[in-house]
């Protein structure tokens, strides 16, 4: 493992010479990669909207500045799309295909990378066809390193995040076709920070209209069942009208 980890290294130097420029979301993928580049001419920057919580941003931040990378925050507004606001099948392909093209005209000549892994390339990702039609380079998947190596190599590296769940998105917490605002957007993140409280840290929260769909971990129904009266009630005050758990667990994409 630990060879092929030194392959991205040198695969990120020789690149250097451009100028790299990190598409840097706060997940595990990316700060690794930051990690990975954080001695060379390298730039983070991250996006911020309404898809993304303020906690996520400002872990961005703290971690840019502890390994002492430039970093740069870019606004982004995809409720201002027409299209993107009515959340369409293709949402994440018209979402990545925006986002990065501002990235490359901020970017400048320098050489764009992202932190999609290997086991992205075998999922439902159509973003992905965005980033690869705009020439983003995604060294883990490119040297076949998946999730699971990315973990144990951060681990190994002392970063502290190796076990962090990912974070999608908020958009994916409604189905494809809902009218999307601020404040449905809020709703749900609201509700996941309620289950995080509660101590459900891998969770999704997902909206069908009045009704919140919970997932989590299937192992963890029962503790979740002892908990259920102070969490509905939690959610119900913070303005949902009806809760229910998934019983099928906590899945990625389950609005697919």
């Amino acid at each position: 493992m630990q060879n092929k980890f030194e392959d991205v290294k040198l695969y990120l130097e020789n690149l250097e010479k451009q100028g790299l420029c990190l598409a840097f979301s706060g997940g595990i993928d990316s700060a690794l990669l930051l990690y990975l580049c954080k001695d060379l001419n390298i730039t983070a920057v991250t996006f911020k909207s309404v898809f993304q919580t303020e906690e996520e941003i400002n872990f961005t931040k703290s971690f840019c500045k502890k390994y002492g990378v430039p970093h740069e925050i870019i606004e982004f507004a995809p409720l201002e799309d027409a299209v993107l606001k009515n959340n369409p099948k293709d949402r994440c392909y018209l979402c990545k295909k925006l986002m990065f093209m501002k990235l490359r005209d901020f970017a400048a000549g320098k050489v764009i990378i992202d932190g999609t892994n290997f086991d992205d390339l075998n999922a439902y990702r159509p973003g992905l066809n965005a980033l690869k039609e705009l020439g983003v380079l995604s060294p883990f998947a490119e040297f076949k390193i998946t999730k699971q190596e990315i973990r144990g190599y951060a681990k190994v590296c002392g970063i502290e995040i190796f076990d962090k769940p990912s974070t999608p998105c908020l958009a994916t917490r409604f189905p494809y076709g809902t009218e999307l605002s601020e404040e449905k957007i809020a709703l749900a993140a609201r509700g996941e920070r309620i289950l995080r409280n509660a101590g459900f840290e891998n969770c999704r929260l997902r909206l069908h209209g009045d009704i919140a769909r919970i997932e989590i971990p299937t192992e963890r129904f029962a503790e979740f069942i002892g908990k259920k009266d102070c969490i509905t009630e939690t959610l119900k005050a913070s303005g949902i009208k009806y809760v229910t758990l998934d019983v099928e667990g906590l899945r990625s994409g389950s609005m697919d």
